[in-house]
């Protein structure tokens, strides 16, 4: 029999062009359903908030935890909160609320944490960027899909 891990999932807002994208959340929790997974995101202002509708910014000020307590169905923590060592893995959906809500953070300590503590972490979307900004040497390819017609 498998044992549960425990893993952090990391949101940056809600939203693709402002915090993680919806359907990355999706994908993560759905692969992660056997898991025990707690959910966090840090409790500050957005970079910039972005209307989704227009494609661009506006001057409306949101909150990363709030907003990303949306796509978690408000079970959420603060990520001042998080213990390294109370999980096995780490993982951030993506999309660029991350490299926008969620560079200090990394760069700060915790990510590095969990790779200095030898622990997993799944980056997807844009989330690559984190590493790459934290992690000596470390190289990222980031591939943009393109409709062909």
């Amino acid at each position: 029999m498998a044992t549960t891990k425990r893993v952090a999932v990391v949101l940056a807002s809600c939203g693709v062009f402002d915090g993680s994208e919806i359907h990355k959340m999706s994908v993560v929790l759905v692969h992660l359903s056997r898991e025990e997974v707690n959910i966090f995101a840090p409790n500050i202002d957005h970079m910039h908030v972005v209307d989704h509708l227009k494609g661009s910014p506006t001057e409306e000020k949101r909150n990363v935890l709030v907003e990303s307590a949306r796509l978690a169905r408000g079970d959420i923590n603060d990520l001042t909160d998080i213990k390294i060592y109370d999980f096995d893995a780490v993982i951030f959906p993506g999309c660029f609320g991350v490299a926008k809500n969620l560079s200090s953070w990394a760069v700060g300590g915790s990510l590095e944490a969990f790779h200095k503590a030898k622990k997993p972490i799944g980056l997807c979307c844009i989330s690559p960027v984190l590493a790459a900004k934290i992690f000596p040497g470390c190289e990222v390819t980031i591939v943009r899909n393109e409709t062909v017609s």
